[in-house]
């Protein structure tokens, strides 16, 4: 999710299999399988006073994705780690996201995994971008549509399959709302187009669904449900319908941006449809303690 506003991109600069190069002149082979076939997988990071947040937790994950497809990563973690930085550095973010994207590399086009075995290709670029959007958005709350839940079985691996995502969200953002949260064939909330589904019951529980199949395992997800339990809060994860959301105290929503308060679903206010308290004290458990890890991380 995107809350910022984007700076011009003068002076941009791309990393493409293992060279810096002019972000307009960055390119890949026309038959690479990330380009033809969605064979790739990605992560994006917030950058926030030039750290990279949740560092560790996204290259978790990545690593996971591309084991999950049978795919290896494209250099060690420890030299990826150096590269993301350096990207950073050289396109002098301050407040702003890092996008990693791992293809399979370039093939002759053919359904199937080919046998012969290639580094991936690496992808990244980075870009500083204004902060005044993303704080408005947390500040007053953003509006939620639902949205038949139309992607491919296997979502918690994250894939470049986008196509049913941008579609949803499409849709909501024509509507006038924010996000669209995809609701499966049971009728319960699986998560946002491009983020995390959460609610604060009507018993005062933070919830959020279970991890499985069906939904992406969110790093924001898994570093505020580790605040929360540190702060004592009470959490619930288990499925919730919109009905359910609708009833409840407070929504939000999470991803790589941060925390972002939910006032209305389909046109109904949750709660008096302003902004509720354990909302934004999931804002501050989450803000300290991506700042403390970030800090710890870069030393």
């Amino acid at each position: 999710m995107s809350g910022w506003e984007t700076r011009a991109p003068s002076g941009r600069i791309a990393y493409v299999d293992g060279r810096y190069v002019p972000h307009g002149r960055a390119a890949v082979h026309i038959e690479d399988r990330g380009l033809q076939l969605a064979d790739a997988v990605y992560e994006v990071c917030s950058v926030i006073d030039g750290k990279l947040m949740d560092e560790e937790e996204h290259l978790d994950r990545l690593e996971r994705s591309v084991s999950e497809i049978e795919m290896a990563m494209p250099m060690h973690r420890n030299v990826l780690k150096l590269v993301m930085r350096e990207l950073v550095r050289r396109n002098r973010v301050r407040n702003g996201l890092l996008y990693l994207q791992v293809t399979r590399g370039a093939f002759r086009r053919d359904h199937s995994i080919p046998s012969v075995v290639r580094r991936p290709t690496l992808i990244m670029t980075a870009r500083d971008m204004g902060t005044s959007g993303s704080e408005r958005l947390r500040s007053r709350g953003i509006t939620v549509m639902t949205r038949p839940d139309e992607r491919w079985a296997r979502r918690d691996i994250k894939t470049v399959q986008l196509l049913p995502n941008l579609l949803a969200k499409t849709v909501a953002r024509k509507a006038g709302s924010w996000e669209a949260w995809l609701v499966d064939a049971q009728g319960f909330v699986t998560e946002g187009a491009s983020t995390t589904a959460w609610i604060v019951d009507a018993a005062g529980k933070l919830t959020t669904r279970g991890l499985s199949h069906d939904i992406l395992p969110g790093v924001t997800r898994r570093v505020i449900l580790e605040a929360a339990t540190q702060a004592q809060l009470a959490v619930s994860e288990r499925k919730f319908t919109p009905a359910e959301a609708m009833a409840g105290r407070e929504a939000f929503i999470s991803s790589a941006a941060g925390v972002f308060p939910v006032t209305a679903i389909d046109g109904k206010k949750i709660g008096d449809g302003q902004p509720g308290p354990i909302t934004r004290r999931v804002q501050e458990l989450y803000a300290q303690m991506s700042a403390a890890r970030a800090a710890e991380q870069a030393r």
